[in-house]
């Protein structure tokens, strides 16, 4: 079996999911309007820089350390009540129209991203992929984030996600596919035979023209309304903590880089 893998933020979607659902968590009082406007500035910087392994992993404790006591089930009922609003709008057509070829094609088609599966998998739904693979969170008994993490889908680990699902499916990955933004996913397009870069940062942008990969432009959002059905709202209620772990993430990292200019 052949597979197409589909990273997700500025792949599938045209916005990363920090700033997509920053408003609806903001009016929540979670967080404040500082970290959103540093969030933002920090994706602008990650877009045009990329992030290596190290801050991968930084970015990853800081996120985990915000949201550590925030309530699982609130923020599932923010998303569930702003889902249909929020990612609609900005999913792109290309993508949905690749997914789309790539079933017809037979092939087996997943998202792969750093995000919580909470998040990918109404997505997931919207875009009728086959499976989700995404960052795996950990709750209390009381349904509250502990600050810990049971896999981490980004980086070096995503190919470790795809391995497991091609060892599982019988799936051929020198014939299959991967689609990604970031040079943090190069692991994840060197996994496959037919690695596409989309919207690329800047150096995945130099690493495709080095290799001669080929280089996709994603543009055009589309209302799914008009494509496919709505997930329901148990669906949808899947959605959890993957907007505060972005956030969070961005802010540190931006943080970061103001210490460093400082020294």
């Amino acid at each position: 079996m052949e597979a197409a893998f589909f990273d997700l933020d500025k792949t599938v979607i045209a916005k990363a999911s920090m700033v997509a659902f920053g408003r609806e968590i903001y009016r929540e009082g979670m967080i404040s309007r500082r970290t959103i406007a540093s969030a933002i500035w920090g994706h602008f910087v990650y877009q045009h820089l990329g992030a290596n392994e190290a801050k991968l992993d930084e970015v990853r404790e800081k996120a985990l350390a915000m949201t550590k006591g925030w309530d699982q089930q609130r923020v599932k009922e923010i998303v569930r009540e702003t889902l249909r609003t929020v990612v609609e709008p900005i999913i792109y057509a290309e993508a949905a129209d690749l997914i789309a070829e790539h079933k017809a094609a037979g092939r087996f088609v997943a998202i792969v991203s750093a995000s919580p599966e909470e998040i990918v998998a109404p997505l997931g739904e919207f875009l009728s992929v086959d499976r989700v693979l995404g960052t795996r969170a950990r709750v209390d008994d009381e349904g509250r984030y502990t600050g810990l993490v049971d896999f981490y889908c980004a980086g070096p680990y995503k190919p470790v996600a795809m391995a497991a699902l091609a060892q599982e499916l019988d799936i051929d990955l020198d014939a299959s596919y991967a689609y990604s933004d970031s040079a943090t996913d190069l692991p994840m397009l060197e996994a496959v035979g037919h690695p596409y870069v989309v919207n690329p940062d800047r150096v995945l942008a130099r690493v495709a023209k080095e290799r001669e990969w080929p280089v996709l432009n994603f543009t055009h959002p589309v209302r799914l309304r008009d494509r496919m059905p709505v997930p329901s709202a148990k669906s949808s209620a899947a959605t959890a903590g993957v907007v505060a772990a972005a956030i969070a993430a961005w802010f540190a990292w931006q943080q970061r880089q103001r210490h460093r200019a400082a020294a």
